[in-house]
């Protein structure tokens, strides 16, 4: 692999500033003084065709004129010269520009014309473009300012990306007073081409960055954001903030699940999936970057109080049970530790009240004591200064411990000029310390969701089960019919039927379209039945007076045929109806009312929702988030997420509810999302549940149509584990193999192949000398992105356990038309057609994600690598870059 395609971007050798200017206050004019104050040591050329010399420096007509190759060109000029700009910059070779300058898709149509003509131009001859009307692109590592902010920012490892270019300006001021410095400053404009999806996937290979700080507005592509963000999240923390967190209107919705599901709960929902930590304020990101780079390792939310005063104490824990967390139950063990070193009268419980006259012994010990409790997960050590305190040899004594301790160690020295020498000594350290105990908490609760939330990254959920498989076709075929009839809300039929397929038990349901097919039909079923009105248009059937229920005999279920009639041709007098839907009445004296669904987020795609059910969903507001596809841990943290589920358990005369059957219901509905991309929303509610299973006793559906897609998941943000690529092989010696896509837990499978290869094959794979893989290497390779990469690897058993005989794999090129590919056998499997299977079934995965172009790079004295290319049909021909290469392609 060659450099990243955005290194132009973020280490150009070369730029050539368009508009450069001395007149004074012009954007042209700051944004060529800061390139020259940065101290930038590659080639830098100013652009003005009025001027001969710009700020000092030779200045040139065009860009012809300067004769050196540029790669990098910032943009300042009035918006109608830009799409030239870019032509003429294409012809001589320029590889990235930020366009600085206003005036483009967001004025209206003719500004709309200008970018597609930017756009067209830029495409043509593969310019990737940041902006327009941005603030531009920082790297202080190399002086490179191309902002028009006043001011530079210091060198650092937090990347910033933003789409606002004004906070940009605030936070790099900001940034200046507080020895805050960054890697990278990127200010994205509208993202017309480069958006944060590829500027994620950049710095996750930077070895400049280790935080990654965004500030978002909102997000075009999902799949690309949530692709990029999830594997910058593997590597690397990442910190949000998002800004319209609500909405100004809402949408007629046509189930309960549309109606509750906003769209800011399904970007948390994303963001938890992504293993990001997500904040509310600058500040906040600020200090959660500041408290995740301090070595900490967070392992869950049980937060210690060690406090010299009372009153603190409990505004923290008040802080902590807001924010959700535990306030830590002390062992046995560690209370006996604190009755040796504490006053008689301490509190003996958490907070640990070390009394006013506590100096820096006592902290130590008592910190000391909880850090290495096995209840404790982070400790928040409080002080305020007293008559006997000695803030400053009590924080060296709290520095000194954070040295010694992975949990997280937060400290709060209140008050200011008695601990201002402390709070230098924490900030010499690089320790977060604060001056309240609330944000102190706060930032626990981050660290806390960073190691829940890289638990929710780690899942990879397949999109089938491997019992009792569903039948997909005929619920396929449920939704066509609906479809062609022109309908987008299944029936109540219908909607059980998709249920039934994917072995969601329902209630049994049939429609009488009379008062005597009603009565025969309740016959059937057995007394007492349940009627509800039959009808696409109507979601709140007993709002509209279309449910009656526990009817015991024939005089009453005649009677409630004319009822229901009546009270729906009186309330909703257009609604069409279709009959009235009879059920058995359900009677679960234990059964809790749930409700499922599902709704589609116009970024992200097919959302489940869970909480509780009933008539009264949308007042009680009982409900949690997420996106498919789900496992059993997914399901867990989606069901615990909801008030509802304190009653699943042993509740009063109840005895437990069955949370295996609940459990499963959400993994088929996941299936169901997966699996049917034309279904846009469905409730089941109520989903009843007791001792016994679970019970869908109603059901609504509503199904679009959507453009066929050779990709079968690009309806999904999260993309599923590809079952579907599974295969079973046998060598000629009768070895059972089976290829499948590589895992997350493959880590140590993966480790222990590549420690296995000989010194020839492993140079042959990596072009260098690799003896082990690095553990960034490993999640990288194990932790992919089926949506924009693949691996495969053949394993066999041997004496019950997996052995890896070869893997291969292919990325994405950024023209999404093209992937690059690399293959390894393990030497044992030499010569027995493994690399040449492997291969054959990369193709075939390539190809059905659309892919046109499969190419790679082989070592020339690689023989037995390139006779495998020439018998799959590669075209090989000499890298321009190294004599010793051979680039290798095949049209797909």
């Amino acid at each position: 692999m060659g450099q990243h395609y955005l290194n132009p971007l973020f280490a150009p050798k070369s730029v050539a500033v368009f508009g450069a200017s001395d007149r004074i206050d012009s954007i042209g004019q700051i944004v060529f003084q800061n390139m020259l104050e940065s101290g930038y040591q590659g080639g830098l050329y100013p652009i003005n065709p009025k001027s001969a010399e710009v700020q000092g420096k030779k200045a040139f007509a065009s860009i012809a004129e300067i004769g050196e190759p540029v790669e990098l060109v910032v943009i300042a000029t009035p918006p109608q010269t830009v799409p030239d700009i870019i032509e003429d910059c294409g012809k001589h070779g320029v590889k990235a520009a930020v366009i600085i300058t206003a005036g483009f898709g967001e004025t209206g149509p003719k500004g709309q014309a200008l970018e597609h003509a930017v756009l067209e131009n830029a495409n043509r001859y593969g310019i990737r473009l940041i902006g327009p009307n941005c603030l531009g692109v920082m790297r202080p590592s190399i002086g490179l300012n191309a902002t028009f902010n006043k001011g530079g920012a210091n060198s650092g490892n937090l990347a910033f990306v933003s789409q606002s270019g004004a906070l940009c300006t605030a936070i790099l001021d900001w940034a200046q007073s507080n020895d805050v410095g960054f890697s990278s400053v990127v200010s994205m404009g509208s993202s017309a081409d480069v958006d944060f999806g590829e500027i994620l996937d950049y710095l996750v290979s930077d070895n400049k960055t280790q935080n990654i700080l965004l500030y978002i507005e909102g997000i075009r592509n999902a799949r690309s954001f949530m692709s990029s963000i999830r594997a910058a999240a593997r590597i690397k923390p990442v910190i949000l903030v998002k800004v319209g967190r609500h909405a100004a209107g809402s949408k007629a919705a046509m189930s309960h699940t549309a109606s509750l599901v906003g769209s800011d709960d399904v970007f948390d929902a994303a963001v938890r999936r992504a293993g990001v930590v997500r904040v509310q304020t600058i500040t906040q990101l600020f200090a959660a970057a500041k408290a995740l780079s301090s070595g900490f390792r967070p392992v869950g939310n049980r937060l210690a109080i060690v406090t010299n005063g009372g009153g603190p104490g409990v505004m923290a824990t008040d802080r902590a049970v807001d924010l959700g967390l535990t306030i830590a139950t002390l062992s046995d063990s560690t209370i006996e530790q604190l009755n040796q070193v504490l006053p008689p009268n301490w509190p003996h419980s958490n907070p640990v009240d070390i009394i006013g006259d506590a100096q820096a012994d006592r902290y130590h010990h008592a910190v000391k004591a909880c850090l290495e409790d096995p209840n404790v997960d982070g400790v928040l050590a409080i002080l305020t200064p007293q008559a006997m305190t000695k803030p400053l040899e009590a924080a060296n004594a709290v520095i000194e411990l954070t040295n010694q301790y992975s949990k997280p160690l937060l400290a709060c020295w209140m008050g200011e000029s008695q601990v201002a020498e402390a709070r230098v000594a924490f900030a010499k350290a690089k320790k977060p310390s604060f001056r309240t105990p609330e944000p102190a908490v706060e930032v626990f609760s981050y660290l806390s969701d960073y190691y829940r939330n890289q638990k929710l990254l780690m899942q990879m959920p397949g999109p089938l089960s491997h019992q009792l498989e569903p039948d997909v076709e005929g619920a396929r075929m449920v939704i066509e019919g609906a479809l062609l009839e022109r309908r987008k809300v299944l029936n109540e039929m219908e909607s059980k039927a998709l249920l039934s397929a994917f072995h969601i038990p329902v209630a049994k349901t049939m429609v009488a379209r009379t008062p005597n097919e009603a009565l025969l039909i309740a016959e059937q079923l057995g007394f007492p039945v349940a009627m509800k009105v039959n009808s696409p248009d109507i979601t709140h059937k007993t709002d509209a007076g279309g449910v009656l229920l526990n009817l015991g005999n024939a005089q009453a279920v005649r009677a409630a045929y004319h009822e229901i009639m009546e009270n729906v041709q009186r309330n909703r007098p257009n609604a069409h109806m279709d009959g009235i839907s009879i059920e058995p009445m359900i009677v679960k004296p234990n059964g809790r009312e749930l409700m499922v669904g599902v709704t589609s987020d116009p970024v992200f795609g097919p959302v489940i929702t869970f909480g509780a059910g009933g008539t009264t969903v949308e007042i009680m507001g009982d409900r949690s988030v997420t996106l498919p596809p789900l496992n059993h841990f997914l399901v867990k943290d989606l069901i615990h997420g909801t008030h509802v589920s304190k009653m699943l358990g042993a509740f009063r005369h109840m005895p437990p509810a069955d949370m295996a059957a609940l459990e499963s219901v959400l993994l088929r509905v996941s299936e169901m999302v997966c699996e049917l991309p034309l279904l846009m929303e469905m409730d089941i509610n109520p989903l009843i549940v007791d001792e016994h299973g679970v019970l869908a006793a109603d059901a609504r559906v509503v199904v679009e149509y959507r453009q066929p897609n050779p990709d079968r998941y690009a309806h999904m943000a999260i993309y599923p584990y590809p079952t579907h690529l599974v295969s079973k092989w046998q060598l000629a010696d009768g070895t059972d193999i089976t290829i499948r896509p590589i895992r997350p837990e493959d880590a140590e499978l993966e480790q222990e192949f590549v420690h296995d290869l000989s010194e020839e094959s492993r140079y042959f794979r990596f072009m260098r000398s690799v003896q082990e893989l690095t553990p960034d290497m490993l999640a990288r390779f194990t932790q992919i992105d089926y949506s924009r990469e693949m691996a495969l690897i053949a394993v066999t058993n041997v004496h019950g356990k997996e052995v890896e005989l070869g893997v291969t794999r292919f990325s994405i090129n950024p023209d999404g038309e093209s992937c690059e590919f690399a293959l390894v056998v393990a030497d044992s499997m030499r010569g027995k057609g493994l690399g040449q299977k492997l291969m054959t079934a990369l193709m075939d995965a390539a190809r059905s994600k659309g892919l046109k172009v499969m190419e790679g790079e082989v070592l020339g004295n690689n023989r037995s690598m390139l006779k495998l290319m020439t018998r799959l049909g590669f075209s090989m021909e000499v890298s321009p870059e190294d004599e010793s290469i051979k680039n290798v392609r095949k049209e797909l």
